[in-house]
C-alpha cells in the first residue's frame, strides 16, 4: 500500500454510521412511518459500523505497517478575517488506534443490542442513536482541527444525553440525561476558552499550525496576570477533560447514565464518550509539556478520581453501578498518566480498558437478562452454574480489570503506577500513594461483584421485590425475578466472547509497538529532560514476558491480591465482617452513600445559588432597572414633557400672538443685555 491513505476512504469511514443512523431514525421510526422493520434497521445499522470497522482496520495496518499518514482538509466552510473554520482528517498512531478500538466496541454494542432490546418499542430508535453517537466519535478522533474536534465533542455530549434518556417515561432517567447534560456543559464551557485562546493567540483552529505556534505562545503572559498563557490554555481545555471524561468533581454525572440501557452504558463508558477527553489531551501534548502547573493540577485531579470514587464503588449494590465507579476509578488512572507525561501509557490503558470495561458492561448486562431485569447483587449468586459463557467471560473482565499479570489491563495499568513513581512533579507522591491504593480497592470491589453474583448461595428466590419489576423495562415486559437464571441468547453472548479475547491478549501483544515503540511517534510529544518517566520505563523494560513475571514480586500485584481475597473472605467465608465494619465504621459508610453530599451540594448550594441569582437578576436588574427604570421611565417622562407642551397647545390665536410678542421681547432684551 502506499505511503497516503484516500481521502475517499477515509470519509467512509464516519459516513457509513451517519447513513445508517439517518436511515433508521427517518425511515424506521413513526417520524418516516415506520417504512422499514425491525430486522431491516438493526441490519443497516451494523452494516454501517461493519463498514467502518473494517476501513478503520485496513486503516490501522496502513499506519503500523506502512507508516502511511493523512493531513489534509477535505473542506473549508468559512473564513473569518484569516481565521480558518475547515473540515479535515489527521490520520496517525493515535487516530488509527482510537478508530480501531471506537468501531469495534461499538459493532459489539450493536449485535448485543439485537439480544438484549429485542422487546422494547424503541427497537430502531435506539439504533439510530448508538449508530449516530458512533459517527459523533469518529469525526472526533479523526479531526485535524479543533473546530471539527469541537463538533464531535458536542455530538457525542447530544446523544448521550439522548441515550441516557431513551426511557423518556421513567423520571429518574430524564433527571439523568439533564444532569449529564448541564455538567458537561461546565467542563464544555472551559473547553471552548481553551480552544478560543489558541484561535486567538496562534491565528489558526490547525493542529498541525497551532502546534506549531505552541513554543511562541508558551513565552506569552495571560494579560493582567503573571501566569502563562500556554498555562491558561492547557488548563482550560483540561477543564474541558473533566467533564466528558468524568473528572472529580465534574464525575456526578457518570453513575446516574446506568439509568440508560445497558448497551449505551458499555458504549459511553469503554469506548466513546468518557475517552475523549483522554484523547484530547494526548493530542494536545504539544501545549500540556509546555506547563508543568497544569500538568501537576491533572495529576492531582486524576489521583483524586482514581481513589476516591473506587471507594465509592464498595458499597454498591447494583450491578452495573459497581462497574459505572470502576470506570470512574479507570479514568482517574488514565489522568495520572497524563500529568505524568505518560500519554502513550494513558491511551494504552484507554486501549486496553475499553475492551475489559466494554466485556463487564455487556457482562452486567447479561446477567441482569438472565436474572429477569434484577440488577441487585445481593439478590443473586450462584449464577455461574446457570450462566457458563457469561460467567467466564466476566471473570476473564474481572481479571483484566484488577492488572492480574498477563492480562490486557495488567501492563496498562501497571505502566501507570511505574510511571507515577518517576514522575518529578510536586503532586507526583500523592498521586502513586492513590494509585496504588487503588490497586486494592479495585481488586476488592471487582471481585465482591464477581463473588456475590457467580458463587455463593441462591438469593434470587429470596428478593424481597420478587414480584415487581425492578424497572421501567423489566415493568414493559412483565418479567418475575422468582424465575431461576437463564444463559443469554447467542447475539449476546457472541460479543462477550469476541470482547474477552482482546481483554486477555492485546496488552501482550501490543505494549512493545504503543508504549516503547514508535507508533506514537509523530502524534505524542515528550519533553524527556523535564518529564523523564517514560525514558526511565523503557530503560528498564525488558520485555512483555519478563514484566509480568517481574510483576509477581511487586506491591500492586499483592494488593491486587489481597482484595480478592479480602472480597472472598467477607463475602464468601463470613458475610457477618461487612456487617461489622459497616457498623463501626457508619459516619464513612454514610459519607460514601451520599458520595461525598456533592449532587447535596450541587442541587442545594450551586443550583440553588444560579436560581437565587438569575431571579434576583430578573426581578431585580430586568423588572426594576430596566423594564422600571429605563423602559417605564422613558415613557413616563415623554409622557409628562407631552403634557407640559400640550398646554401650549390652546388653538386660540391671541395666545399664539402674546407668545410671539414675548419670544421677541425676550430676544431684544438678551442682545440689549450683551451689548
Amino acid at each position: 500500500m502506499s505511503q497516503t491513505l484516500q481521502a475517499s476512504t477515509l470519509l467512509a469511514v464516519p459516513l457509513a454510521p451517519l447513513v445508517g443512523a439517518a436511515l433508521a431514525g427517518i425511515f424506521g421510526t413513526r417520524f418516516g412511518g415506520n417504512q422499514i422493520g425491525r430486522g431491516l434497521t438493526h441490519t443497516l445499522t451494523i452494516l454501517g459500523v461493519f463498514i467502518a470497522f473494517v476501513l478503520s482496520a485496513m486503516t490501522l495496518y496502513s499506519v503500523a505497517i506502512d507508516g502511511a499518514r493523512f493531513n489534509e482538509t477535505l473542506y473549508t466552510w468559512m473564513m473569518v478575517g484569516d481565521l480558518k473554520m475547515e473540515i479535515g482528517f489527521m490520520v496517525d498512531g493515535l487516530t488509527a488506534m482510537m478508530m480501531c478500538v471506537v468501531t469495534f466496541v461499538s459493532l459489539m454494542v450493536h449485535i448485543y443490542t439485537m439480544g438484549y432490546m429485542k422487546e422494547d418499542e424503541g427497537y430502531n430508535r435506539f439504533f439510530s442513536y448508538i449508530s449516530l453517537f458512533t459517527f459523533s466519535m469518529l469525526m472526533l478522533v479523526m479531526s485535524n482541527n479543533m473546530l471539527q474536534l469541537f463538533f464531535g465533542w458536542e455530538a457525542v455530549g447530544l446523544v448521550s444525553y439522548l441515550l441516557i434518556g431513551f426511557w423518556f417515561n421513567k423520571p429518574t432517567a430524564i433527571f439523568a440525561n439533564m444532569k449529564a447534560f448541564l455538567v458537561n456543559r461546565v467542563g464544555d464551557f472551559g473547553f471552548i476558552l481553551g480552544i478560543g485562546l489558541i484561535a486567538a493567540y496562534g491565528g489558526t483552529l490547525n493542529y498541525t499550525e497551532a502546534f506549531a505556534k505552541a513554543a511562541e505562545l508558551g513565552t506569552i503572559t495571560f494579560p493582567g496576570t503573571d501566569w502563562m498563557l500556554v498555562t491558561v490554555i492547557c488548563i482550560c481545555l483540561f477543564i474541558g477533560a473533566m467533564g466528558k471524561s468524568a473528572q472529580f468533581p465534574l464525575h456526578v454525572w457518570l453513575p446516574d447514565s446506568m439509568e440508560g440501557p445497558t448497551p449505551i452504558s458499555a458504549l459511553i463508558h469503554a469506548a466513546t464518550m468518557v475517552t475523549a477527553g483522554i484523547f484530547m489531551v494526548a493530542r494536545m501534548s504539544p501545549f500540556f509539556e509546555l506547563s508543568d502547573t497544569a500538568l501537576n493540577f491533572i495529576l492531582v485531579i486524576g489521583a483524586i478520581t482514581a481513589l476516591f470514587m473506587g471507594f465509592l464503588g464498595l458499597i454498591q449494590n447494583d450491578i452495573k453501578r459497581v462497574v459505572a465507579y470502576s470506570t470512574l476509578s479507570q479514568l482517574g488512572y488514565m489522568t495520572v498518566a497524563l500529568g505524568a507525561s505518560a500519554y502513550s501509557v494513558a491511551v494504552f490503558h484507554l486501549m486496553t480498558h475499553a475492551f475489559f470495561k466494554a466485556l463487564l458492561f455487556l457482562g452486567a448486562g447479561s446477567v441482569i437478562m438472565g436474572m429477569h431485569h434484577n440488577q441487585d447483587i445481593r439478590w443473586m449468586g450462584g449464577v455461574r452454574k446457570y450462566m457458563p459463557i457469561t460467567w467466564i467471560t466476566s471473570l476473564l473482565g474481572s481479571l483484566a480489570l484488577i492488572g492480574t499479570p498477563f492480562f490486557s489491563g495488567f501492563y496498562s495499568k501497571d505502566s501507570i503506577i511505574e510511571a507515577v513513581a518517576e514522575s518529578t512533579l510536586p503532586g507526583a507522591g500523592f498521586a502513586h500513594f492513590a494509585v496504588l491504593a487503588g490497586v486494592f480497592v479495585t481488586a476488592f470491589y471487582s471481585f465482591r461483584m464477581y463473588f456475590l453474583v457467580f458463587h455463593g448461595k441462591e438469593r434470587y428466590d429470596q428478593n424481597p421485590d420478587a414480584h415487581h419489576a425492578h424497572d421501567d423495562h423489566a415493568a414493559h415486559h412483565g418479567h418475575e425475578e422468582h424465575h431461576a437464571p437463564h444463559e443469554s441468547p447467542w447475539v449476546v453472548t457472541v460479543p462477550l466472547v469476541l470482547l474477552a479475547i482482546p481483554s486477555v491478549l492485546i496488552g501482550f501483544y501490543t505494549i512493545d509497538p504503543l508504549v516503547f515503540g514508535e507508533f506514537f511517534k509523530d502524534a505524542i510529544v515528550v519533553n524527556t529532560d523535564k518529564h523523564p518517566a517514560m525514558a526511565v520505563l523503557a530503560h528498564h523494560y525488558h520485555g512483555a514476558v519478563a514484566m509480568a513475571l517481574h510483576a509477581l514480586s511487586t506491591a500492586p500485584f499483592w494488593l491486587a491480591v489481597a482484595g480478592v481475597v479480602a472480597s472472598y473472605y467477607m463475602y464468601m467465608i463470613n458475610p457477618a465482617v461487612p456487617a461489622a465494619i459497616k457498623r463501626a465504621c457508619h459516619p464513612i459508610y454514610v459519607l460514601f452513600e451520599n458520595k461525598y453530599y456533592l449532587d447535596w451540594f450541587n442541587e442545594n448550594v450551586l443550583a440553588r445559588g444560579a436560581r437565587a441569582l438569575g431571579t434576583g437578576l430578573w426581578k431585580g436588574g430586568d423588572q426594576a432597572i430596566i423594564e422600571g427604570g429605563v423602559v417605564n421611565a422613558s415613557w413616563k417622562l415623554v409622557g409628562w414633557v407631552s403634557s407640559l407642551t400640550r398646554q401650549l397647545q390652546t388653538g386660540y390665536l391671541y395666545h399664539y400672538a402674546l407668545v410671539m410678542i414675548l419670544g421677541v421681547f425676550l430676544l431684544m432684551t438678551y442682545f440689549v443685555w450683551l451689548k
